[in-house]
């Protein structure tokens, strides 16, 4: 692992916290993500998921995050822009971080509610000709 400076640390923090001066929740769920990686409760690709969902479109703070990683691990965003992945020791190929999008007012998306459309329809509703 590349030495860590308690500086590089505190600048990050720094960062976060004006980027999200508005948002004090943001930065404290970032502290709970950084204390359970510490204490083991989630790993590597866990911590990288979690911190690349909570600042999904800060590019700047995602790929920041690259600093606190172990060797081997990188966080890439494509320039694209289609989404965050990360690339892990030892493993061909790369993972797809897929954040979770909020919906509106907590209302389903389209796809979901033609998912509960189709598990409230009648199992033979689909395609029955009534003959």
């Amino acid at each position: 692992m590349r030495e860590l400076r308690v500086e590089d640390a505190l600048m990050y923090l720094d960062q976060v916290k004006m980027e999200f001066g508005d948002r004090p929740e943001i930065y404290n769920e970032f502290l709970e993500i950084m204390k359970k990686f510490k204490s083991q409760k989630i790993d590597t690709p866990g911590v990288i998921r979690r911190v690349s969902t909570l600042f999904h479109g800060n590019k700047a703070l995602v790929l920041g995050f690259n600093t606190f990683l172990p060797d081997g691990f990188k966080i890439e965003i494509p320039l694209d822009g289609s989404g965050p992945y990360f690339r892990t020791p030892g493993q061909p190929g790369v993972t797809l971080i897929h954040p979770t999008q909020p919906t509106q007012n907590n209302q389903p998306n389209q796809s979901q509610q033609q998912q509960q459309q189709q598990q409230q329809q009648p199992p033979n509703a689909a395609g029955s000709s009534g003959a």
